[in-house]
């Protein structure tokens, strides 16, 4: 098969290893820069790539964050247009990138989430931070990722400042409830298709109640209980995304969701648990590509 991966770095190591394992199976398979394609859209739908018409591709693998999400997405959905198989849908890509929009989208299908708020005005504080609980509360800036843009307030007082600061600059984000006993771990959650294929839990590093590899954390493999899979699996197909990582926080009401993410690194989680998650991504397109 000819298999496209979207991303623009050819050096990360989800890129590196899917394109290792793409080319073991016998398949073509290649990195391209989303931000190099011209859309073409007259009685036929065409991608052009320096300046060539690309030719047929059977299936692709976006990995696109949120800097140049739109470009990403056009892109995305030029190649659904062209009817080819890929392992996340535009929608998917574009609602996961927006963590309001996840978070109302899951509260209608009864999905237990963290109390949140997001605020159109400054007017009512004292209200939503009573909402959530009080302090400490955590504050997510919309668009941040790999726990950029998550921060803790400890105190009322500090909750507002920052707040106050946030909503004059025009970010957008939201108040969510701090979730003591986690106590600095989330499980990240891997699903293919519709199958969980690996778990983790990270373990936020000394000092730092964010949970994220990239900061620094660690994890180690973890079994699920059958609530937590079950999660996993209902947010993946809600989200029509076939490969996707899922975040949920243990609370003393159960498995709660915090998030979901249509790009999600392959990295940590393959040496945490040692399973090769890339091959079963390779695996998936196989069975379902046309």
């Amino acid at each position: 098969m000819k298999i496209v991966i979207l991303s623009r770095d050819k050096e990360l190591y989800s890129t590196k290893k899917l394109i290792e394992v793409g080319l073991e199976r016998g398949h073509s398979i290649e990195a391209i820069d989303f931000l190099k394609f011209d859309f073409r859209i007259g009685k036929k739908t065409e991608l052009i790539y320096q300046n060539l018409k690309l030719e047929k591709i059977d299936a692709l693998i976006p990995r696109i964050g949120s800097y140049f999400l739109q470009n990403g997405i056009y892109t995305v959905k030029h190649f659904e247009k062209l009817n080819v198989f890929s392992t996340a849908s535009s929608e998917g890509i574009l609602l996961s990138n927006d963590k309001f929009s996840s978070i109302q989208m899951l509260q209608k299908e009864e999905i237990n989430l963290p109390k949140t708020v997001y605020l159109n005005s400054i007017n009512n504080l004292d209200s939503a931070i009573k909402f959530v609980g009080g302090a400490p509360l955590i504050i997510k800036i919309l668009n941040g990722t790999q726990g950029l843009g998550v921060i803790l307030a400890e105190t009322k007082q500090s909750a507002i400042s920052i707040i106050e600061t946030l909503y004059r600059t025009q970010i957008k984000f939201v108040l969510q409830e701090y979730i003591k006993e986690s106590n600095g771990t989330d499980i990240r959650v891997f699903v293919i298709g519709n199958k969980v294929v690996s778990a983790m839990k990270r373990i936020g590093k000394k000092g730092d109640f964010r949970s994220n590899i990239h900061r620094g954390g660690t994890g180690e493999k973890i079994k699920l209980t059958s609530e937590e899979e079950e999660i996993a699996i209902k947010t993946s197909k809600i989200f029509n995304l076939n490969v996707c990582g899922v975040d949920l926080l243990r609370s003393k009401k159960g498995p709660l969701f915090l998030e979901i993410n249509s790009s999600p690194g392959i990295e940590g989680i393959e040496n945490y648990t040692k399973i090769d998650v890339a091959s079963g991504i390779i695996e998936f397109i196989e069975e379902n590509a046309k």
